[in-house]
Protein backbone atom coordinates (compact mmCIF):
# COMPACT_ATOMS: atom_id res chain seq x y z
CA UNK A 1 0.00 0.00 0.00
CA UNK A 2 1.50 3.28 -1.10
CA UNK A 3 0.10 6.70 -1.93
CA UNK A 4 -2.69 5.74 -4.36
CA UNK A 5 -5.47 6.95 -2.04
CA UNK A 6 -3.44 9.54 -0.12
CA UNK A 7 -3.34 7.27 2.91
CA UNK A 8 -1.46 8.20 6.08
CA UNK A 9 1.38 5.67 5.80
CA UNK A 10 2.84 2.99 3.58
CA UNK A 11 2.26 -0.68 4.39
CA UNK A 12 4.49 -3.56 3.26
CA UNK A 13 3.55 -7.20 3.85
CA UNK A 14 6.43 -9.16 5.38
CA UNK A 15 4.62 -12.44 6.09
CA UNK A 16 1.06 -13.79 6.35
CA UNK A 17 1.02 -12.51 9.96
CA UNK A 18 2.99 -9.26 9.87
CA UNK A 19 2.91 -6.12 7.75
CA UNK A 20 5.25 -3.18 8.29
CA UNK A 21 3.91 0.38 8.42
CA UNK A 22 6.27 3.23 7.48
CA UNK A 23 5.75 6.95 7.91
CA UNK A 24 7.74 10.15 8.25
CA UNK A 25 6.75 13.65 9.34
CA UNK A 26 8.49 16.73 10.65
CA UNK A 27 7.34 20.24 11.48
CA UNK A 28 8.62 23.70 12.34
CA UNK A 29 8.19 24.83 15.97
CA UNK A 30 4.50 25.50 16.73
CA UNK A 31 5.57 27.27 19.95
CA UNK A 32 8.86 28.61 21.31
CA UNK A 33 9.03 26.11 24.19
CA UNK A 34 11.38 23.33 22.96
CA UNK A 35 9.99 20.61 25.23
CA UNK A 36 6.44 21.17 23.97
CA UNK A 37 7.84 21.22 20.42
CA UNK A 38 9.36 17.77 20.91
CA UNK A 39 6.21 16.33 22.51
CA UNK A 40 3.87 17.62 19.80
CA UNK A 41 6.14 16.80 16.86
CA UNK A 42 6.58 13.23 18.06
CA UNK A 43 2.87 12.69 18.72
CA UNK A 44 2.17 14.10 15.26
CA UNK A 45 4.58 11.66 13.60
CA UNK A 46 3.46 8.60 15.55
CA UNK A 47 -0.21 9.28 14.79
CA UNK A 48 0.07 7.93 11.24
CA UNK A 49 0.90 4.47 12.59
CA UNK A 50 -2.23 4.48 14.74
CA UNK A 51 -4.41 5.72 11.90
CA UNK A 52 -3.55 2.58 9.89
CA UNK A 53 -4.52 0.35 12.82
CA UNK A 54 -0.91 -0.39 13.78
CA UNK A 55 1.41 -0.43 16.75
CA UNK A 56 4.53 1.82 16.76
CA UNK A 57 7.75 -0.17 17.08
CA UNK A 58 10.78 1.99 16.24
CA UNK A 59 11.46 5.68 15.63
CA UNK A 60 14.30 7.73 14.15
CA UNK A 61 14.84 11.40 14.96
CA UNK A 62 14.87 13.85 12.04
CA UNK A 63 16.59 17.04 13.15
CA UNK A 64 17.33 20.34 11.43
CA UNK A 65 18.91 22.79 13.85
CA UNK A 66 20.85 26.10 13.72
CA UNK A 67 23.57 25.13 16.18
CA UNK A 68 25.51 28.35 15.52
CA UNK A 69 22.54 30.54 16.47
CA UNK A 70 20.81 28.55 19.24
CA UNK A 71 22.27 26.77 22.29
CA UNK A 72 22.32 22.99 22.17
CA UNK A 73 20.30 22.95 25.39
CA UNK A 74 17.27 23.83 23.23
CA UNK A 75 17.92 20.81 21.01
CA UNK A 76 18.31 18.65 24.10
CA UNK A 77 14.85 19.70 25.30
CA UNK A 78 13.29 18.98 21.89
CA UNK A 79 14.80 15.50 21.88
CA UNK A 80 13.77 14.91 25.49
CA UNK A 81 10.14 15.68 24.72
CA UNK A 82 10.15 13.44 21.66
CA UNK A 83 11.78 10.57 23.53
CA UNK A 84 9.11 10.78 26.23
CA UNK A 85 6.40 10.32 23.59
CA UNK A 86 8.21 7.45 21.89
CA UNK A 87 8.49 5.63 25.21
CA UNK A 88 4.86 6.40 26.05
CA UNK A 89 3.86 4.83 22.71
CA UNK A 90 5.71 1.65 23.63
CA UNK A 91 8.26 2.11 20.83
CA UNK A 92 12.06 2.35 20.80
CA UNK A 93 14.15 5.28 19.65
CA UNK A 94 16.89 3.70 17.53
CA UNK A 95 18.79 6.67 16.09
CA UNK A 96 18.33 9.57 13.74
CA UNK A 97 20.07 12.20 11.66
CA UNK A 98 20.85 15.88 12.18
CA UNK A 99 21.74 18.63 9.73
CA UNK A 100 22.50 22.30 10.11
CA UNK A 101 19.59 24.53 9.10
CA UNK A 102 18.56 28.16 9.59
CA UNK A 103 15.26 27.22 11.28
CA UNK A 104 14.65 24.37 13.73
CA UNK A 105 12.62 21.50 12.32
CA UNK A 106 11.93 18.22 14.02
CA UNK A 107 10.01 15.01 13.52
CA UNK A 108 10.27 11.25 13.40
CA UNK A 109 10.46 8.46 10.89
CA UNK A 110 8.34 5.77 12.53
CA UNK A 111 7.92 2.07 11.76
CA UNK A 112 5.10 -0.04 13.12
CA UNK A 113 3.42 -3.38 12.63
CA UNK A 114 -0.10 -4.55 11.84
CA UNK A 115 -1.71 -7.82 10.77
CA UNK A 116 -2.07 -7.70 6.96
CA UNK A 117 -5.79 -8.49 7.23
CA UNK A 118 -6.42 -5.71 9.76
CA UNK A 119 -4.98 -2.66 8.02
CA UNK A 120 -7.31 0.33 8.35
CA UNK A 121 -7.28 2.73 5.41
CA UNK A 122 -9.00 6.00 4.57
CA UNK A 123 -10.84 4.36 1.68
CA UNK A 124 -13.40 2.05 3.28
CA UNK A 125 -16.12 4.43 4.42
CA UNK A 126 -19.67 3.22 3.64
CA UNK A 127 -23.10 4.78 3.25
CA UNK A 128 -24.80 4.63 6.64
CA UNK A 129 -21.61 5.27 8.60
CA UNK A 130 -21.16 8.05 11.11
CA UNK A 131 -17.90 9.98 11.53
CA UNK A 132 -16.29 10.49 14.93
CA UNK A 133 -13.51 13.06 15.48
CA UNK A 134 -11.37 12.69 18.61
CA UNK A 135 -9.78 16.17 18.96
CA UNK A 136 -11.07 19.72 18.36
CA UNK A 137 -10.07 21.89 15.40
CA UNK A 138 -8.42 25.30 15.10
CA UNK A 139 -4.83 24.71 16.21
CA UNK A 140 -3.32 26.38 13.14
CA UNK A 141 -4.73 29.84 13.77
CA UNK A 142 -4.08 29.58 17.52
CA UNK A 143 -0.39 28.87 16.97
CA UNK A 144 -0.09 31.82 14.60
CA UNK A 145 -1.93 34.05 17.08
CA UNK A 146 0.53 33.08 19.82
CA UNK A 147 3.47 33.86 17.51
CA UNK A 148 1.93 37.25 16.69
CA UNK A 149 1.55 38.07 20.38
CA UNK A 150 -2.27 38.13 20.18
CA UNK A 151 -2.72 35.13 22.46
CA UNK A 152 -0.67 34.34 25.60
CA UNK A 153 1.15 31.00 25.59
CA UNK A 154 -0.30 30.36 29.05
CA UNK A 155 -3.76 30.02 27.50
CA UNK A 156 -2.49 27.41 25.05
CA UNK A 157 -0.92 25.43 27.89
CA UNK A 158 -4.30 25.00 29.56
CA UNK A 159 -6.07 23.24 26.71
CA UNK A 160 -4.44 23.21 23.29
CA UNK A 161 -0.91 21.95 23.96
CA UNK A 162 -1.88 18.98 26.18
CA UNK A 163 -4.47 17.96 23.57
CA UNK A 164 -1.99 18.09 20.69
CA UNK A 165 0.70 16.27 22.67
CA UNK A 166 -1.71 13.45 23.52
CA UNK A 167 -1.11 10.23 21.60
CA UNK A 168 -3.93 8.82 19.48
CA UNK A 169 -3.19 5.26 20.56
CA UNK A 170 -5.92 4.97 23.20
CA UNK A 171 -8.56 6.20 20.75
CA UNK A 172 -7.52 3.69 18.10
CA UNK A 173 -7.40 0.89 20.66
CA UNK A 174 -11.07 1.51 21.43
CA UNK A 175 -12.07 1.95 17.78
CA UNK A 176 -10.55 -1.37 16.78
CA UNK A 177 -13.10 -3.13 18.97
CA UNK A 178 -15.80 -2.01 16.53
CA UNK A 179 -16.51 -2.50 12.81
CA UNK A 180 -14.20 0.31 11.80
CA UNK A 181 -14.53 0.95 8.07
CA UNK A 182 -12.05 3.81 7.62
CA UNK A 183 -9.74 6.11 9.54
CA UNK A 184 -7.44 9.05 8.96
CA UNK A 185 -5.85 11.67 11.16
CA UNK A 186 -6.61 15.35 10.70
CA UNK A 187 -3.43 17.34 10.07
CA UNK A 188 -2.19 19.94 7.61
CA UNK A 189 -5.01 19.81 5.02
CA UNK A 190 -7.62 20.67 7.65
CA UNK A 191 -10.91 18.91 8.33
CA UNK A 192 -12.28 19.44 4.80
CA UNK A 193 -9.11 18.33 3.03
CA UNK A 194 -8.76 15.09 4.96
CA UNK A 195 -12.45 14.20 4.81
CA UNK A 196 -12.33 14.78 1.04
CA UNK A 197 -9.55 12.18 0.90
CA UNK A 198 -11.87 9.76 2.71
CA UNK A 199 -14.77 10.61 0.38
CA UNK A 200 -12.62 10.24 -2.74
CA UNK A 201 -10.95 7.02 -1.62
CA UNK A 202 -14.27 5.51 -0.55
CA UNK A 203 -16.27 7.01 -3.45
CA UNK A 204 -18.82 8.36 -0.98
CA UNK A 205 -20.57 11.59 -0.03
CA UNK A 206 -20.25 13.01 3.48
CA UNK A 207 -22.61 15.37 5.29
CA UNK A 208 -21.16 17.57 8.05
CA UNK A 209 -23.46 19.65 10.25
CA UNK A 210 -21.28 22.69 11.01
CA UNK A 211 -22.75 22.93 14.51
CA UNK A 212 -21.37 19.46 15.33
CA UNK A 213 -17.75 20.42 14.63
CA UNK A 214 -15.67 20.92 17.82
CA UNK A 215 -13.31 23.91 17.89
CA UNK A 216 -10.70 25.02 20.39
CA UNK A 217 -11.66 28.04 22.45
CA UNK A 218 -10.58 31.34 20.86
CA UNK A 219 -9.98 29.82 17.40
CA UNK A 220 -12.79 31.73 15.67
CA UNK A 221 -11.98 34.84 17.71
CA UNK A 222 -8.44 34.84 16.32
CA UNK A 223 -9.76 34.79 12.76
CA UNK A 224 -11.96 37.74 13.71
CA UNK A 225 -8.80 39.54 14.87
CA UNK A 226 -7.29 39.08 11.42
CA UNK A 227 -5.03 36.12 12.17
CA UNK A 228 -4.86 33.32 9.58
CA UNK A 229 -2.36 30.76 8.27
CA UNK A 230 -0.39 30.36 5.07
CA UNK A 231 -2.19 27.05 4.40
CA UNK A 232 -5.80 28.16 4.49
CA UNK A 233 -6.05 29.32 0.90
CA UNK A 234 -4.23 26.25 -0.45
CA UNK A 235 -6.50 23.98 1.62
CA UNK A 236 -9.54 25.78 0.23
CA UNK A 237 -8.32 25.20 -3.33
CA UNK A 238 -7.97 21.48 -2.62
CA UNK A 239 -11.73 21.20 -2.23
CA UNK A 240 -12.27 22.21 -5.89
CA UNK A 241 -15.94 21.65 -6.69
CA UNK A 242 -16.37 18.81 -4.19
CA UNK A 243 -17.40 21.01 -1.25
CA UNK A 244 -20.95 22.33 -1.03
CA UNK A 245 -21.84 24.82 1.68
CA UNK A 246 -25.58 24.60 2.30
CA UNK A 247 -25.71 27.23 5.02
CA UNK A 248 -24.59 30.80 5.48
CA UNK A 249 -21.35 31.12 7.45
CA UNK A 250 -19.33 34.15 8.45
CA UNK A 251 -15.96 34.49 6.76
CA UNK A 252 -14.24 33.58 10.02
CA UNK A 253 -16.39 30.50 10.65
CA UNK A 254 -15.75 29.29 7.11
CA UNK A 255 -11.99 29.69 7.52
CA UNK A 256 -12.06 27.15 10.36
CA UNK A 257 -12.97 24.48 7.81
CA UNK A 258 -9.58 24.97 6.15
CA UNK A 259 -7.47 25.57 9.26
CA UNK A 260 -4.36 23.30 9.16
CA UNK A 261 -3.96 21.04 12.19
CA UNK A 262 -0.82 19.80 13.90
CA UNK A 263 -1.12 16.45 15.71
CA UNK A 264 -4.87 16.50 15.23
CA UNK A 265 -7.39 13.85 16.15
CA UNK A 266 -8.38 10.63 14.45
CA UNK A 267 -11.45 10.51 12.23
CA UNK A 268 -13.34 7.21 12.44
CA UNK A 269 -15.96 5.95 10.01
CA UNK A 270 -18.14 3.13 11.37
CA UNK A 271 -21.77 1.95 11.25
CA UNK A 272 -24.23 4.40 12.76
CA UNK A 273 -25.55 1.65 15.04
CA UNK A 274 -22.13 1.52 16.75
CA UNK A 275 -21.32 5.23 16.84
CA UNK A 276 -22.72 6.13 20.25
CA UNK A 277 -21.17 3.08 21.91
CA UNK A 278 -17.72 3.96 20.58
CA UNK A 279 -18.23 7.56 21.64
CA UNK A 280 -19.08 6.42 25.17
CA UNK A 281 -15.96 4.22 25.27
CA UNK A 282 -13.78 7.12 24.14
CA UNK A 283 -15.22 9.40 26.81
CA UNK A 284 -14.58 6.71 29.44
CA UNK A 285 -10.91 6.63 28.33
CA UNK A 286 -10.66 10.37 28.97
CA UNK A 287 -11.01 11.42 25.33
CA UNK A 288 -13.77 13.79 26.30
CA UNK A 289 -13.61 15.97 23.18
CA UNK A 290 -14.54 13.04 20.88
CA UNK A 291 -17.66 13.96 18.91
CA UNK A 292 -19.89 12.57 16.16
CA UNK A 293 -19.42 15.16 13.42
CA UNK A 294 -21.12 13.74 10.36
CA UNK A 295 -22.52 10.88 8.33
CA UNK A 296 -21.93 9.12 5.03
CA UNK A 297 -24.89 9.52 2.67
CA UNK A 298 -25.82 8.44 -0.88
CA UNK A 299 -24.73 10.80 -3.61
CA UNK A 300 -21.79 11.94 -5.71
CA UNK A 301 -18.31 12.08 -4.22
CA UNK A 302 -17.82 15.12 -2.01
CA UNK A 303 -18.81 16.92 1.18
CA UNK A 304 -21.84 18.99 2.04
CA UNK A 305 -21.73 21.24 5.10
CA UNK A 306 -25.19 21.92 6.50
Amino acid sequence: MGFDTADDAGVYKLSPEIAMINTVDFITPPVDDPHWFGLIAAANSISDIYSMGGKPVTALNIVMFPSKQLPLEILKEILRGAHEKVIEAGACLVGGHTIEDEEPKFGLSVSGTVHPDRVITNAGSQVGDVLILTKPLGSGVLFNAARAGKLPLSLLEEDLLPSLAALNGAAMEEALQFDLHACTDITGFGIIGHILEVAAGSRTRIRLPYSSLPFYAEAEAMYKKGVSTLSNEANRRLSHNQLQLKLSLSTQAEELLFDPQTSGGLLFSLPASQGQELLDKLHQRGITSATIIGEVIPGEIGIEVV
